[in-house]
């Protein structure tokens, strides 16, 4: 066994032979592997390895698509069966919104050349006489989908991870990770050490107990999951050909063939969670007693759609474990507090995402960032708050609804509250509806007795969100961005670090404030930043809130010089947006700072005093229209928020959600991290390239240097669409009218104070171009759009300056 490698993969699942594999495969050939029984072991020997290609996430999407395809280039190359069958799958909508969904993903897939396309009913009936369409709205057809062999992709791995160098060792279990000051890691096992610059965590049903050995708690969870294997089907085994398997996930099971018969599978809602303390160590290949009982539902609607189920023996059950995370997404990426320790957890769908997951964590290590925006997989997504009661309500929620849509914007109850304010109570009072972010609770918008809801068309609060925009629009409104994250860094070497790791020159007078990007490894937008210079030695900081934990891997990049610190301040400090017409005003009345344009002018900062409480000022706002952030200690938030609100009721001025504030940044043209800005995309594409200062050296400028005379790919621009039920949110894929894939959505909103549907978009650069006709699939289905000039509100930012008469809006 080596004593050295280049990174230590533990656990010898699918996931764990995937990431070996493509390490090797992008060069690493000093590579390990250590599995504490037999490859296998745990879920994926027992796995249903059901394989599909489309998700509601475009990148998921894509990354799915690459798994399929590679299992029969992996036997190709190793002469390893992987156990390939795609007979193709049959997708089922019963409801208005799974149509919605089925359609927009076959509106990606053309998109992105991907084999999903509708089938009538008849066409149907031909591929898998059995089924019984009855009520069924929408067709759809995978002609790749299907299955594979759990054991034989596990082993192809292996076999293509050996052939370029890599070693495995079976029953090696790992009992010690030992971070080392160099920086590297020392891994023990009863066989010897081996040190090296990466730990990889792919231990499957063992995570957290692998995990815990470097310090870390991961959010992960174990459940029981039940399918079985009928019998001989006579109509089956009379076929000259293999059924296609049936997604019917209204119906809430799966199914498929498996030899003369079929395997049927569910996710009930009477969940049973398992090992919620540990994994035990002796585990391998058991299996649960079954328990069909819990699934009786399930399969009563199974049967229904296909009546052959119901005469058909049961020839085995399978009731084995698998481990989840809070969102049933992979826990991916960089530990952010620790120096080369990777985690790829929490799997569920493994032989769609083997392959991707691989790619993906291999790009990460060696290359030093993934060629895809996965931050919906990052585990940096969550934090310390997402505890044990919190883990167990989102897991139990997911699994009882793993077929529930996920519809754009929705909020799910599971495990809330976790972080609160001291004025969630008051909100409350007034009639917020709250969100998740990062932990935090935060008002949608302000409206008890329209109750949230979710679905791809407008929806009931939409009315409450367009009053309280255009109440901003009109007079003002308050809006709480207490979850922004904050950050404080102070001393005599502040200014070079920020210069080191920023792109743009930071702010050289006391009260001036600067935009800036952050730029990652590959020259992309890795997030854009506003700091505030509030003194000769201290600058303030703020950016994305559901970002900390992922930016910190970009903070901790750059060394702090002597005696500068650098302080997160996101939960000792509470800030507002008082924005609109009238912010000027209100605000006039509690302070006695001089706000004038003169004395105060925009994209300055100060500390001043707001009705007797101690609060830093910076005039800016992520509406576009005249206001002040104003930000205080976490203790003073009550008062504060209170005398906001109280100096509002006589002017018109009151509380104003985040829904609302979608609005308002879309109509603006203003980009959000996370939505707009990308590490996909380049800095010329993003409309960023001009806040970047090439002769000063930054965090991977290098990276910047190598693309930033390259042409645009893509370029970020606005539409209009022409949309009356449905709004664009995001991932909506843009067609030329010839039906030719331009590009996507990046945001959507509807902007209620310029009467028009609106999305931010990448079109390719040669069409990105004013007047461009445009058809965006809202709904899956084609909707006229063109492409703007520039923002439809206040495009020469008048209002957001106060050099604009208060009225009506800029045209």
């Amino acid at each position: 066994m080596r004593t050295h490698a280049q990174a230590v993969v533990i656990g010898g699942g699918v996931i764990g032979c995937s990431i070996l594999y493509h390490l090797a495969k992008l060069g690493w050939s000093e590579v390990v592997l250590l599995e504490r029984d037999e490859l296998t072991s745990g879920s994926t020997w027992h796995a249903a390895a059901n394989i599909h290609g489309l998700h509601d996430s475009t990148n998921i999407s894509r990354l799915q698509h690459y798994t399929m395809t590679l299992y029969k280039e992996l036997e190709a190359e190793t002469g390893q069966s992987c156990g390939v069958f795609q007979p193709g799958s049959l997708y089922l909508a019963q409801t208005d919104a799974r149509e919605h969904q089925l359609r927009l993903q076959e509106a990606k897939a053309r998109r992105y050349g991907m084999n999903f396309h509708e089938v009538s009913r008849d066409e149907a009936e031909r591929l898998h006489p059995l089924v019984d369409f009855s009520g069924i709205r929408c067709i759809m057809y995978e002609p790749d989908g299907g299955n594979v062999d759990p054991s034989g992709v596990t082993n192809a791995y292996a076999v293509g991870a050996r052939q370029r160098g890599a070693e495995i060792h079976r029953f090696t279990p790992v009992t010690a990770t030992e971070a080392q000051p160099d920086g590297t890691w020392i891994v023990r096992t009863p066989k010897g050490d081996i040190r090296a610059p990466w730990v990889v965590n792919a231990a499957g049903l063992w995570g957290r107990e692998v995990a815990a050995l470097a310090g870390l708690e991961l959010p992960l969870i174990p459940t029981e999951h039940q399918y079985f294997v009928t019998e001989t089907i006579a109509e089956i085994a009379g076929m000259d050909r293999r059924l296609p398997s049936v997604a019917d996930r209204d119906g809430e099971y799966y199914l498929r063939q498996e030899g003369q018969g079929l395997l049927v599978g569910a996710y009930e809602r009477d969940v049973r969670f398992w090992a919620e303390d540990g994994t035990p160590q002796g585990f391998g290949h058991e299996l649960f007693p079954d328990d069909l009982d819990r699934i009786e539902d399930n399969v009563m609607r199974a049967i229904d759609r296909v009546p052959v189920i119901g005469t058909a023996g049961i020839k085995r059950v399978i009731n084995g474990p698998m481990i989840w995370s809070p969102d049933s997404a992979a826990l991916m990426g960089p530990v952010p507090e620790l120096t080369g320790y990777f985690c790829c957890n929490g799997i569920i769908p493994g032989f769609s995402q083997s392959g991707g997951l691989g790619r993906l964590a291999a790009e990460w290590m060696v290359e030093g960032e993934p060629s895809l925006d996965m931050f919906g997989w990052d585990l940096a997504r969550f934090g310390a708050w997402a505890g044990k009661d919190f883990t167990k309500a989102r897991v139990g929620d997911q699994y009882a609804h793993r077929f529930k849509i996920h519809f754009p914007g929705e909020e799910r109850e599971a495990g809330r509250p976790v972080r609160t304010r001291p004025i969630h109570a008051m909100q409350s009072g007034m009639g917020a509806v709250f969100g998740l972010n990062y932990g935090w609770e935060h008002p949608l918008y302000f409206d008890a007795d329209t109750p949230d809801s979710a679905g791809f068309t407008r929806q009931p609060w939409w009315e409450s969100v367009r009053r309280e925009a255009r109440a901003l629009r009109e007079t003002g409104g308050i809006i709480d961005i207490s979850n922004f994250a904050k950050y404080r860094v102070a001393g005599p070497g502040a200014e070079d670090w920020l210069n080191a790791l920023f792109a743009n020159r930071m702010p050289r007078a006391v009260g001036r404030s600067c935009l800036t990007p952050l730029i990652g490894k590959r020259g992309g937008i890795a997030g854009d930043f506003t700091v505030t210079r509030l003194g000769e030695e201290e600058f303030w900081v703020l950016g994305s809130g559901m970002a900390e934990r992922f930016h910190q891997r970009f903070f901790r990049a750059v060394p702090l010089p002597e005696g500068t610190t650098f302080d997160s301040l996101t939960e000792a400090v509470c800030g507002f947006n008082l924005a609109g017409p009238q912010s000027r005003a209100l605000l006039e009345t509690l302070t006695d700072a001089d706000l004038s344009n003169e004395a105060f002018p925009f994209f300055r900062s100060r500390r001043i005093t707001v009705a007797g409480i101690d609060c830093v000022g910076i005039r800016v706002s992520f509406t576009g229209d005249l206001g002040w952030e104003l930000h205080c200690a976490e203790a003073d938030q009550l008062a504060l928020y209170t005398a906001l609100i109280e100096a509002g009721q006589g002017m018109g001025i009151g509380p104003v959600g985040s829904r609302a504030l979608m609005s308002l940044r879309v109509e603006k043209g203003y980009g959000s991290w996370g939505r707009d800005y990308s590490p996909e995309y380049w800095p010329q594409e993003s409309g960023l390239d001009g806040l970047i200062r090439g002769d000063k050296d930054f965090l991977n400028k290098d990276a910047w240097l190598a693309i930033k005379d390259k042409p645009a790919r893509e370029r970020m621009v606005m539409l209009e669409i022409d949309a009356t039920t449905a709004d664009a949110t995001g991932g909506e894929p843009i067609f030329l009218p010839d039906g030719t894939p331009v590009g996507q959505v990046s945001s959507g909103a509807y902007g209620y104070s310029v009467g028009a549907s609106l999305a931010i978009a990448y079109l390719k650069a040669d069409h990105a171009v004013p007047g461009t006709a445009v058809e965006v699939a809202i709904l899956g289905q084609p909707h006229e759009a063109k492409v703007l000039s520039k923002p439809p509100f206040d495009p020469e930012g008048l209002r957001l300056r106060d050099m604009h008469p208060v009225g009506e809006p800029a045209e």
